[in-house]
């Protein structure tokens, strides 16, 4: 992607964990500190059994959940190529859940005719003429079903790579914590996407900066959902994988970058790629996507919403992203429209 410029349970509800006993698991909320204490699993039994609102967090492995199923969610990208979209241009279906995506706040100095990294520091670089902070109150004022989320790093910035490059761990998490909280509160935002697509570290490092970051912003309640946005490229999918095993149980949607595929992919090419990501981030959200640019993959016009049918057809459509708002403006957003009606027909 281009930058141009979870309350309570009430105390007689109990909550059951699998877990297995060969394994171990860290423990946190009944205990204050981070990363907590190694405690045996059937220790962990004994205080499940005591205190049903214990909230575990899981390293070495899964604990049993749900399988996901059909969702009516629709999500887009908006705000990164400025082309003057305004919330007020974009459809909004009342009947599903809704996320726009303001695109793209980067942790880069652009005071000089050579942008540089700031190991955390981010600033907003979406179009901020028409996404204001309180263009996002007032939008979702108006539409209970919206929610407004920013994202993390894009492709470039001033024709240049956006680098994932921190200092290290510590100094980059201290830093994204202040300045992303600073942003979050100022625009009134419920979540964070990450979408860096560009590496000076490695997968470790990267997993460790960005779940760090996502479990403190989200206990602090600093916002509410997070979501990744990878695509299968050999550079690129080993940092989120590495995310994604250590820090998974936190990332609500995966916004898998499908129309990265090469164009003039198939429907049946389509459910192939699916199915291998679903499987590589396994008991995720692995939202479908297409591209309103000159994007490849799966378009519209050759059978997306026949693969979404058979993806509903078998409880695996987690919900649709598009990239971006930015390019479809120009036509009017049939492609927007087409997705929530979809969505908001869904059973």
């Amino acid at each position: 992607m281009d930058c141009k410029n979870k309350n309570q349970i009430p105390a007689k509800k109990k909550k059951n964990y699998l877990v297995n006993k060969d394994f171990k698991v860290i423990i946190i909320h009944s205990i204050n500190s981070y990363p907590g204490k190694v405690f045996s699993a059937q220790f962990l039994t004994t205080m499940a059994a005591i205190f049903p609102i214990l909230l575990v967090l899981v390293t070495s492995f899964s604990l049993s959940q749900a399988t996901p199923t059909n969702s009516r969610l629709f999500r887009e990208y908006i705000g990164a190529e400025g082309k003057g979209v305004r919330f007020s241009d974009v459809p909004v279906n009342p009947n599903i859940e809704i996320h726009y995506i303001l695109s793209f706040a980067i942790d880069y100095n652009t005071s000089s005719s050579n942008p540089s990294p700031t190991n955390g520091y981010f600033s907003v670089y979406w179009d901020t003429d028409n996404l204001t902070p309180s263009a996002v109150s007032s939008f979702k004022a108006h539409h209970g079903n919206v929610k407004v989320a920013m994202s993390l790093g894009g492709d470039t910035i001033n024709d240049q790579f956006v680098y994932f490059n921190p200092k290290s761990i510590n100094s980059w998490v201290s830093n994204a914590i202040h300045s992303i909280s600073d942003i979050a509160s100022n625009y009134s935002l419920d979540g964070i996407d990450i979408d860096y697509e560009h590496f000076s570290t490695d997968p470790d490092t990267f997993a460790e900066c960005i779940g760090r970051l996502i479990f403190y912003l989200k206990q602090q309640r600093i916002v509410s959902f997070a979501s990744i946005a990878p695509y299968d490229n050999a550079t690129v999918q080993p940092h989120y994988l590495a995310l994604w095993k250590k820090y998974g149980h936190l990332i609500d949607y995966v916004n898998f970058q499908f129309y990265a595929y090469p164009k003039g992919t198939s429907v049946s090419q389509f459910l192939k790629y699916f199915e291998i990501q679903n499987s590589n981030y396994g008991g995720g959200k692995v939202l479908v996507s297409f591209g309103t640019d000159e994007s490849g993959g799966l378009s519209p016009q050759n059978g997306f919403f026949d693969a979404c049918i058979s993806l509903r057809r078998i409880n695996k459509l987690h919900g649709i992203f598009i990239w971006s708002a930015d390019d479809s403006k120009k036509d009017g957003f049939p492609y927007e429209k087409r997705s929530q009606n979809f969505l908001a027909n869904s059973k």
